[in-house]
């Protein structure tokens, strides 16, 4: 059984390049877009039609408002200087309103190899942190990051320490992938 990439349904837009790469020999708009699965993608918007940086757009099946189609996948060397920018704030925007999800993660993350924990992951957090945060969820799981915070003694910031994460993973160059689609998966598949 292989691994399921997700379709994105939803995405916010980096960058918006109205004349698309100044490299290709025809116009064509073009905007660079990180999803709300943590995928970056290339999107032609529908003709007329301006997308501003930090704007949510619709991008699932059937009929969409603003883009005309999803490109592909967005390698992060095709990155422009000004998403690379604005792909921190947007991570931890996405973060921040998902954090039912990483706090899930925190709850049920069990172990990569006899020796290395999916928590040990996430930088900042050690064997030491890993030991307390199972003994703690043993007995209650989390309710938010806030609540790890008070429960676990000395643990990073939890939302700071995913964002950091999901950047890591993002630059495509991890052994394992916790929060993103492995970018092998991604080229070898058509989004």
């Amino acid at each position: 059984m292989g691994v399921v990439i997700m379709r994105e349904e939803k995405c916010i837009i980096l960058d918006f390049l109205p004349t698309g790469y100044p490299e290709r020999r025809h116009a064509e708009s073009i905007a660079q877009a990180i999803g709300f699965n943590f995928t970056l993608l290339e999107l032609v918007p529908k003709e007329g039609v301006t997308l501003k940086p930090d704007e949510e757009v619709y991008v699932g099946e059937g009929q969409r408002d603003k883009v005309k189609t999803v490109k592909g996948v967005l390698p992060p060397q095709r990155m422009t200087t000004f998403s690379k920018s604005i792909l921190p704030t947007v991570v931890d925007k996405l973060v921040n309103a998902e954090e039912a999800r990483f706090v899930y993660f925190f709850n049920n993350a069990g172990i990569i190899t006899p020796r290395m924990h999916k928590l040990e992951l996430i930088p900042g957090v050690g064997k030491k942190h890993v030991q307390d945060l199972i003994v703690e969820r043993r007995k209650k799981p989390f309710e938010s990051f806030a609540d790890l915070l008070t429960r676990v003694r000395l643990f990073p910031d939890p939302h700071k320490s995913v964002v950091r994460r999901v950047l890591q993973e993002l630059e495509g160059d991890e052994k394992y992938y916790i929060f993103t689609p492995p970018k092998r998966l991604l080229t070898e598949s058509r989004y």
